[in-house]
């Protein structure tokens, strides 16, 4: 395990007040907005893309803005987001609705493209600078969507470096131990041929993946 996954495991938060986590989450936020750690290492200016809320319901942690999401500093603002609210049978207003849903990515900057064509992964400063202190202000979020290669390596250490297939596959497992956790692969247009291959993840993981989410966000 990386030392500083472990570090950030290891943090252990006292209990904040409805009060106390809306103006430390407002700091904590323009502290994120301002972040240039990164900036040497990006092929543009940093703009991080996160959407979080104290009291969120629904935590989405995705993988880092592509080049439309960093344009339009919104996330899942393209043919990925389309088809992850198609997921969660969820329309644009309950999406966006930033008092019930946290859009929390690995990396908030867009990487960058790689030789390929393709993004970059997220930076790997990000998640253990910033993911450790952002939870204290989620402890509302009844569900968590893992979503991607990067979100399962993060929320399921143990499963180290298998294959995206297999921790998706093991949802029931999940489930059964009784964590609020739900792998899913990327939406990208990459992954339409693993859908055609998998169509065990339409029929079974996602109808259950609806019910999980309308639970969670229901009053």
């Amino acid at each position: 395990m990386h030392w500083w996954r472990d570090k950030a495991r290891r943090l252990v938060y006292g209990p904040l007040s409805m009060a106390q986590r809306g103006r430390g989450l407002e700091g904590l936020l323009k502290e994120i907005s301002d972040c240039r750690v990164c900036a040497q290492a990006l092929p543009h200016s940093p703009r991080p893309v996160l959407r979080v809320s104290s009291s969120a319901r629904l935590l989405i942690c995705g993988q880092a803005p592509g080049t439309r999401v960093h344009a339009s500093g919104t996330p899942f603002t393209d043919p990925s987001g389309v088809r992850l609210r198609a997921w969660l049978g969820m329309n644009d207003e309950e999406f966006y609705d930033r008092a019930r849903v946290a859009i929390v990515p690995m990396g908030f900057c867009f990487p960058g493209l790689d030789a390929k064509g393709g993004d970059k992964p997220p930076r790997k400063e990000c998640a253990p600078l910033w993911r450790p202190r952002l939870q204290p202000y989620l402890s509302d979020v009844r569900l968590t969507l893992a979503v991607g290669s990067y979100a399962h390596r993060w929320y399921f250490p143990e499963a180290g470096k298998r294959p995206m297939t297999e921790v998706v596959r093991d949802w029931r497992q999940t489930v059964a131990q009784g964590r609020n956790v739900i792998p899913l692969p990327h939406p990208s247009w990459r992954n339409n041929r693993w859908l055609k291959d998998n169509p065990w993840f339409e029929s079974e993981l996602l109808p259950y993946l609806r019910q999980r989410v309308r639970a969670a966000l229901a009053d």
